[in-house]
C-alpha cells in the first residue's frame, strides 16, 4: 500500500529523467546530515524508510561512505528515482532500492544498524507509524538509533503558527494524515522498547528525534 504522496518533480540539469526532484528535501538534506553523522555509527547498514526521490541517501552516503546505506520506497516510480541517482553518482555503497510498506507485517530486510525516516508520518495514517516502530524495533540490536525527521507536536500543541496551518491542509486532503504528537509516538516507541534520546531543533519548525533500542 502507497502510504504518501511525492511532491516530487521532473530533475533538470545532467540528470536522467526519472531521477526526480523535492525542493524540501534539497533543503533539508544538510541540516538531517549534520546529525546522522553524530549519532550514526562508523560502519554498518542503515535503512532508510520512505527514501522519496532519492535526493537524500545518495547525499548521505557520499558523505558517510563506510556505512551501507539501504534505501527502501513503495512506489516503482520513486524507485527509479533512486536508481538513477545512484548510477550518475556511482555509489557503491548504496544498495538496490527495496519495496517495502511499513504497514506490511513482514519487511523485507531482516537486520539494520540504524532505521531512518524523514517526513512520512505525517502524511501517512497512523497506521504506519504503528508500523515503522514496530518494525524498526524487530530489525535493530541493543542500542541501535532509530530517526525521525519532521514536524510534531509537543504535548498536543504545535510548534508553531505556521505548522499549525500546515497540519490544517494536510487533514484536508486526507483525514487520515496530519501533524503527529510527540509524546504520543514516544509512548508508543516505549512499547517496542525504543527509548527517546534526543530532541534536536531543525529549520522551518522541525525536529529530529533519536530513539535507541533498549
Amino acid at each position: 500500500m502507497k502510504v504518501r504522496e511525492s511532491a516530487a518533480q521532473p530533475c533538470a540539469g545532467d540528470l536522467p529523467a526519472a531521477a526526480l526532484t523535492s525542493p524540501a528535501a534539497e533543503r533539508n538534506k544538510d541540516p538531517i546530515l549534520a546529525v546522522l553523522a553524530r549519532v550514526l555509527p562508523e560502519a554498518g547498514r542503515v535503512l532508510e524508510i520512505a527514501s522519496g526521490t532519492g535526493q537524500h541517501v545518495v547525499h548521505f552516503a557520499r558523505a558517510l561512505p563506510r556505512l551501507a546505506w539501504q534505501p527502501s520506497e513503495p512506489d516503482e516510480t520513486l524507485r527509479e528515482s533512486i536508481r538513477a541517482y545512484v548510477a550518475v553518482l556511482r555509489l557503491a555503497n548504496v544498495a538496490e532500492p527495496l519495496d517495502l510498506d511499513v504497514l506490511e507485517p513482514r519487511w523485507p530486510i531482516a537486520r539494520a544498524d540504524a532505521v531512518l525516516c524523514s517526513n512520512m508520518i505525517h502524511i501517512a495514517p497512523w497506521a504506519a507509524t504503528e508500523g515503522l516502530l514496530r518494525g524498526s524495533a524487530t530489525l535493530l540490536g541493543p542500542g541501535a538509533p532509530l530517526m525521525l525527521y519532521g514536524p510534531f507536536r509537543r504535548n498536543g500543541l504545535h510548534t508553531s503558527r505556521s505548522n499549525e496551518v500546515f497540519d490544517a491542509s494536510l487533514r484536508q486532503r486526507n483525514a487520515a494524515w496530519g501533524v503527529r504528537d510527540l509524546e504520543e509516538i514516544t509512548e508508543l516507541a516505549e512499547r517496542h522498547d525504543l527509548l527517546r534520546e534526543e530532541i534536536v531543533a531543525m529549520p522551518a519548525n522541525n525536529l529530529t528525534v533519536v530513539y535507541r533500542r533498549r
